[in-house]
């Protein structure tokens, strides 16, 4: 991505709320996700541990990206993505696997080009 696609990226995403939701096995990284996505202007992240608590909030709610966090058995993987994908087909899911705040930003804004 050149700067000048980054910028416009962030500008654009700067003007509406982006609803991100992050599934992981993890508490204390799930922890620190929905922290550093949040710290972001118009950035809303909500995270859950358990595939069903993931099922419930999704048919609740309207999410641009999915982040599906590390520990997450491949079953377990593409059961949720076929549930998200009937639901809100719209919606981008987006393996995580960790690497700091630099790489889940580049995910993000990769995510909603």
């Amino acid at each position: 991505m050149f700067v000048e696609d980054f910028a416009e990226v962030m500008y654009t995403n700067t003007m509406k709320k982006v609803n991100i939701l992050y599934i992981g096995r993890h508490l204390e990284i799930l922890q620190t996700v929905i922290r550093l996505i949040n710290k972001q202007d118009n950035w809303y992240a909500q995270g859950v541990l358990k595939d069903d608590e993931a099922k419930a909030i999704f048919a609740e709610s309207n999410f641009d990206i999915v982040l599906l966090g590390c520990g997450i058995l491949e079953q377990e993987e593409e059961s949720l993505r076929s549930f998200f994908e009937k639901q809100q087909p719209h919606c981008r899911i987006v393996q995580h696997y960790g690497g700091g705040s630099g790489l889940l930003t580049s995910e993000i804004l990769l995510a909603l080009e």
